[in-house]
């Protein structure tokens, strides 16, 4: 399986897809070491948590280099990423000792009672590649935490990111039989359906999920899917400063090529204030360094996956042909490298493929909106149910707005973030369970009910 450089085409190494009777092997290792390490204390299991997070910081440059060199992403992003992914292991840190503890329910009378955690088992997580430090940590700290052991298996577009987290994991005292690296494609992923897991969390395409679920579920075994999403942004005409809005709204949308689930994929703006919108939007689109993703300065970078340059030009097409305005962007920049450049279209409307189907790339449409209401049934017009966002300074308003979406997380003056505080979760075909907060801690553990009798 070759590892290239989506920047430059070039082959940085070549690595060997794990075989049916490796994972086997790995397997089995891993529900050995599940029962001793669900076995050791919470504060054990924490200190090694917590020692991995150290040595990734330690290693932070040179972590930071192998991520963008094998996904593109620029390297103020990817430092950006690695750094903010540590929120989770002080988010465990504070909480999972309190969240994984016996509660005691009645403790008078009769008969007492009482709640107990323990955990899946030996848990699949199959992985993405666009923050593999935010996603990935979101599912296998949290299940180890929980007692589990984990076969981890990265996109094969972040192969090299997720043979770090195990070396830096087993280094930190976590036992190499307890979390395993699992190497291969869509067919090594494959072969991790046909094998024994106490459960699968899976984070990519509405697709491939939607694959694994029917896949496994005979095994009645926990099922988390976090899919993608076609998140909107609705501007109200009240903002106090319309160009800040639009910065705003910009780096939502173009951040990391526009190649993250909750990335603002469509924006419906006031007809007030379209025009002075639209115009601070593109000007600020257009002022963002392109090239090399490992210069500082970059902004855009290339596409990890070269496939979805065909995808961008397809809806560019669509647009133009069902009367958008292209006022910046719109083609495959030429040489090396999956280069698209950042593209902002007008005047769209929900007859497009780009307000409808996931760009996942830097591409964004824009349509104007006469009330609240117009705005409320195009935002809701979709299958997917990840995020929404509105910019206003009136925030009973906003929340009449956000109360309607049909999404798992809402934002007011903001947008594209993520915090371990709350859960994360989607609806429809954004996916389902929930990872994050004292939810996602507990996804990777199971309830047992005791009642004593003294």
């Amino acid at each position: 399986m070759k590892i290239k450089n989506p920047a430059t085409d070039e082959i940085i190494v070549a690595l060997k897809p794990d075989s049916k009777a490796e994972i086997g092997q790995k397997l089995a290792m891993l529900k050995i070491g599940q029962k001793d390490w669900a076995k050791e204390t919470i504060d054990d299991r924490m200190s090694c948590l917590v020692r991995f997070g150290a040595l990734i910081q330690e290693n932070l440059q040179e972590l930071a280099f192998l991520l963008t060199s094998e996904t593109g992403k620029p390297i103020q992003q990817a430092l950006n990423e690695i750094k903010g992914a540590h929120n989770r292991i002080e988010h465990l840190n504070a909480h999972a000792r309190h969240w994984l503890s016996k509660e005691i329910m009645v403790d008078s009378g009769g008969t007492h009672e009482q709640i107990t955690y323990e955990p899946l088992g030996v848990i699949a997580n199959i992985s993405a590649w666009n923050f593999p430090y935010n996603v990935g940590y979101n599912v296998f700290l949290y299940a180890l935490a929980a007692g589990n052991a984990v076969a981890y298996k990265p996109s094969e577009f972040a192969s090299l990111t997720g043979q770090q987290f195990e070396f830096y994991l087993h280094r930190a005292g976590v036992p190499k039989n307890v979390f395993q690296c699992i190497i291969g494609s869509g067919d090594v992923g494959q072969l991790l359906l046909e094998e024994d897991f106490d459960g699968y969390f899976f984070t990519g395409s509405y697709g491939t999920g939607l694959h694994i679920a029917k896949s496994v579920a005979h095994k009645l075994v926990p099922v988390q899917l976090e899919l993608g999403g076609k998140d909107p942004l609705y501007v109200m005409e009240d903002v106090l400063d319309v160009k800040q809005a639009a910065i705003n709204a910009a780096e939502g949308a173009f951040y990391n090529n526009g190649q993250s689930c909750c990335a603002v994929e469509r924006i419906y703006v006031a007809e007030r204030i379209y025009d002075d919108f639209v115009a601070a939007f593109t000007t600020e689109v257009k002022s963002y360094p392109i090239g090399n993703p490992l210069n500082a300065e970059t902004f855009i970078g290339p596409l990890t996956r070269p496939e979805q340059l065909q995808v961008l030009e397809y809806q560019v097409a669509d647009a133009l042909a069902k009367g958008a305005t292209l006022l910046t962007g719109g083609n495959k920049i030429k040489g090396k490298g999956n280069y698209f450049e950042p593209t902002v279209l007008m005047n769209c409307h929900h007859g497009m493929k780009v307000m409808m189907e996931e760009s996942f790339g830097p591409i964004i449409g824009i349509q104007k909106v006469d009330n609240d209401q117009a705005a409320i049934d195009l935002m809701r017009d979709t299958a997917y149910g990840l995020t929404a966002a509105v910019f206003s300074q009136d925030k009973e308003r906003a929340m009449l707005v956000l109360e309607q979406m049909d999404t798992g997380t809402v934002y007011w003056n903001c947008c594209d973030r993520v915090s371990p505080n709350v859960p994360w979760s989607g609806r429809k075909n954004s996916g389902q369970g929930v990872t994050l907060s004292s939810q996602g801690i507990r996804a990777f553990v199971q309830p047992k009910a005791y009642h004593l009798r003294p």
